[in-house]
C-alpha cells in the first residue's frame, strides 16, 4: 500500500538502514534523555513523508526499556541531513509507535 503524503506508514520491522540512523542519533538521544545507553537497537519504525521524511523509531535501550525517537531527514537537495527532533522515554516493547 503506498504511503499517503502527510500520513504515517504502517509499523515495520527495523532494517539495517534504520539501525544506521539510530547509531547516528544515539549521542543526541542520550543527551536529550540525560542518560547513557549500553544497548541501542532499532526494533520497529514508521515514516511520514513531509518536506523530507520523519522516522518514528522504537529503540530497545536495555532490559524491558524502550524509547521512541522522531528523526527528520531532509530531502536530497538539502543534503539528506538528519536531526533528532524529539524522544519519548519510559516506553515498553508493546507500546505502539504513534505520531509525536
Amino acid at each position: 500500500m503506498p504511503m499517503m503524503c502527510g500520513g504515517t506508514s504502517e509499523a515495520k520491522e527495523a532494517t539495517p538502514e534504520i539501525q544506521a540512523i539510530c547509531d547516528e542519533m544515539k549521542p543526541h538521544a542520550e543527551e536529550k534523555a540525560g542518560q547513557k545507553y549500553d544497548v541501542f537497537t532499532a526494533k520497529q519504525y514508521t515514516s511520514q513523508v513531509v518536506a523530507g521524511t520523519n522516522f518514528f523509531i522504537k529503540v530497545h535501550v536495555g532490559g524491558d526499556d524502550h524509547i521512541h525517537m522522531r528523526v527528520f531527514q531532509s530531502l536530497p537537495h538539502a543534503g539528506l541531513k538528519k536531526e533528532l527532533h524529539s524522544i519519548q522515554t519510559a516506553k515498553a516493547h508493546q507500546d505502539p509507535i504513534s505520531y509525536f
